[in-house]
């Protein structure tokens, strides 16, 4: 077994010659025969010379036993669209003798640059070395970064062998987020916003609400005759403040949106979606999102869950939505009657006669409602000629959801989310208030 793996080995090492060593091996064996047709046999000393250097390092390298291994790390681990991020890798040796010449190749997607190369010189016994690269992708998503590739090379440059690690990581490129001005949002002087009240548990012992016990719970809140009479250990709620609820609804169809690529539709949809989901997270609503699939991302609320683990599902979640083959928004509509509850924010595109009218009836559902309706003719240059030019369609179904009930923000190509976000709170404050809290 020994010998037919050296054996194997050694077949590795002269399909690895480089072009040098192919160089000098074509030569010795030229001068060789040379040497024998010409009767010189000075010739033939320099021929077996000339085959032996490459013989001699793809055997070195055969032999040579480094024992290396190799660290990434990623800052951020989570970037934005558009944003550099730089990735650290580590080589340490962990043997006693010395390494020789080293190439490191790390594999990235085309998207997000060139491969990155280093070359190391020698690395000592127990020593390290640190080199790091930077990459970039406009397009969001979740893409591979290694395995790393170490290139073993002789002095002389004759032969490289090509060892790979197993390790992986993932770079998540999320969707850009954008800062959003504090406005007052529907449903907050209802109660469904950041409110300052409690829920408190009882103090009467016959009318405590007790819960299960929780490694972590505090002994002087156990509740006997609860533990009792269920058999295992009960404890009494604890004072807790109500929170506000609310889902961020976006439209993925394909064909409600227009343009391709960084630039489309869709894009701006996604990025509206993260900017205003973060912004609710942060300002203490218990945040999801809903697609069109009837898939949910749950947010903060969940159990477990902080502010910061809710950005970054919301975020994960928003880097690798694609566009959907459904025509109607009926299964978010599912969702949203079994539990629609607080407020909704709706980032939709095209909507036709019917889609707008099962929308407006959503409207009763929710404590407020927010709609982000994109005119998305504008991304596809239908009407980049005259751009003020109305869509009276769009414009009816506009006022459809306004009767409803909705705050609608029509959005065209170009137009600023921060600036839309505040015109919210003027529309806001110039309705009456019993349709702010959908009385």
């Amino acid at each position: 077994m020994a010998a037919s793996g050296q054996v194997s080995g050694l077949r590795a090492a002269l399909r690895g010659l480089t072009t040098r060593g192919r160089s000098f091996l074509a030569a010795g064996l030229t001068a060789a025969v040379c040497a024998f047709v010409f009767g010189q046999g000075a010739l033939l000393q320099v021929g077996a010379l000339l085959a032996a250097l490459p013989l001699a390092a793809a055997g070195l390298l055969v032999r040579t036993r480094y024992r290396v291994a190799s660290g990434r790390r990623l800052s951020p681990h989570r970037a934005t669209a558009g944003q550099e991020a730089r990735v650290h890798l580590r080589l340490d040796n962990v043997s006693r003798v010395p390494t020789g010449l080293l190439l490191l190749e790390d594999k990235v997607p085309y998207v997000l640059g060139p491969r990155p190369r280093f070359v190391l010189d020698r690395v000592e016994p127990r020593g390290f070395r640190e080199v790091s690269y930077r990459v970039r992708s406009d397009l969001r998503g979740r893409y591979p970064l290694g395995p790393l590739q170490l290139r073993l090379s002789d002095p002389f440059g004759m032969c490289e062998l090509t060892r790979a690690f197993s390790a992986a990581d993932v770079l998540t490129v999320v969707p850009q987020v954008q800062d959003l001005p504090a406005v007052r949002l529907p449903g907050e002087s209802a109660g469904q916003g950041d409110s300052n009240s409690h829920t408190l548990a009882l103090a009467g012992d016959d009318d405590v609400i007790p819960r299960e016990y929780r490694h972590g719970d505090d002994l002087r809140r156990v509740h006997w005759k609860s533990t009792a009479r269920y058999g295992e250990l009960m404890v009494r709620r604890e004072e807790q403040p109500l929170r506000a609820r609310a889902t961020v609804l976006l439209d993925t169809r394909e064909s409600a949106h227009r343009g391709s690529g960084p630039a489309s539709s869709f894009e701006w949809a996604v990025s509206a979606a993260a900017s205003i989901g973060v912004d609710l997270v942060q300002r203490g609503y218990r945040t999801r999102l809903l697609t069109d699939t009837g898939h949910a991302v749950p947010g903060q609320g969940a159990q477990g869950s902080t502010a910061a683990e809710s950005v970054g599902a919301l975020l994960d979640a928003l880097a690798v939505v694609e566009h959907s083959d459904r025509g109607t928004l009926a299964r978010a509509e599912e969702v949203l009657r079994l539990d629609g509850e607080g407020l909704l924010v709706a980032v939709v595109g095209t909507l036709d006669e019917d889609q707008a009218d099962r929308l407006a009836r959503l409207r009763r559902r929710t404590g407020g409602a927010v709609v982000l309706l994109l005119d998305t003719g504008t991304w596809s240059g239908l009407r980049h000629v005259l751009p003020d030019t109305p869509d009276e369609q769009a414009a009816a179904r506009a006022a459809r959801l306004r009767e409803s009930g909705w705050t609608v923000l029509p959005v065209r190509a170009g137009d600023s989310l921060p600036a839309l976000w505040r015109s919210a709170d003027r529309t806001l404050n110039s309705l009456p208030y019993r349709d702010e809290v959908g009385a």
